[in-house]
């Protein structure tokens, strides 16, 4: 435990100096969530006058609602998109020759990569979690049926949100094009998993995809929780499917890693495909 804790540390430090200890960033990263959600609200917005809107989705005719609706989403995407940029920017350490002096050190290959997506997602999401938080508050739609479900709210966002961020490092590490996996991971991701429209509405085909990521799962527990006053029993579903998602995820990371180094030990050649 120590030495992860010395990982994660290591990691958590290299990040800001790198990427996060710059004050623009720190702007960008409340700004940036923050345009999405009111583009997505006013664009969302004129729905509320359709008529029978609220049989079909009672939260469009509710403006707070819908609100919360779509701040929950951006939260959640905020978690897991930058885990995807981590993931991008962990592929650079290939071409500055980071990467191989992280190889040929002690440190254990799933913690670095755990470390690395954690790090990313507690600089990048903090400050936007803080202002939905303190929207939620002020919005006053918040309907929890115990109180010790946002501490389920909060761990359905952070496991699988790790293990997400712990499976694409071990990834974008061996991948020749880190390009093409960030494009693919972008749109479709936040299209796929519910975070503007409810999942409901989307194509079965689209559903299918979306229920194979993890972000997915994760709205339907916070959403559940936060909004809709659902207990622990009326979640569990949704959290044992969480669960195997995000260990399946880490048994993927451990599995590339291994493959993906076993071939580097072999070639030469940090490439697995």
């Amino acid at each position: 435990m120590r030495h992860a804790v010395k990982v994660m540390r290591a990691e958590a430090l290299k990040q800001h100096r790198q990427i996060f200890g710059s004050k623009l960033v720190l702007f960008s990263m409340l700004v940036w969530p923050l345009l999405k959600l009111a583009e997505t609200y006013y664009t969302l917005r004129p729905l509320a006058a359709t008529p029978g809107i609220a049989e079909r989705w009672p939260l469009a005719a509710d403006p707070e609602r819908l609100l919360a609706f779509l701040a929950t989403g951006a939260l959640g995407f905020t978690f897991f998109f930058s885990l995807v940029q981590s993931a991008w920017h962990f592929s650079f350490e290939r071409q500055t020759g980071t990467l191989e002096l992280l190889f040929l050190s002690p440190a254990n290959r799933l913690v670095v990569v755990i470390a690395n997506g954690f790090a990313a997602l507690v600089q990048n999401a903090w400050l936007f979690a803080c202002f939905a938080v303190a929207m939620f508050t002020l919005l006053d739609v918040v309907n929890v049926a115990h109180p010790a479900m946002y501490a389920v709210v909060f761990l359905a966002m952070l496991v699988p949100a790790v293990a997400w961020g712990a499976f694409l490092n071990s990834l974008l590490i061996f991948s020749r094009d880190a390009a093409f996996l960030y494009t693919l991971l972008d749109d479709p991701m936040w299209f796929a998993s519910g975070v503007r429209l409810p999942v409901f509405a989307l194509p079965g085909w689209i559903r299918a995809v979306g229920s194979v990521l993890p972000l997915t799962g994760s709205l339907a527990v916070v959403r559940g929780a936060l909004l809709d006053g659902q207990g622990l029993g009326d979640l569990a579903g949704e959290l044992a499917g969480l669960a195997v998602l995000s260990g399946a995820l880490l048994l993927a990371a451990v599995v590339a890693l291994r493959l993906g180094e076993a071939r580097a030990q072999r070639t030469g050649q940090l490439r697995l495909f």
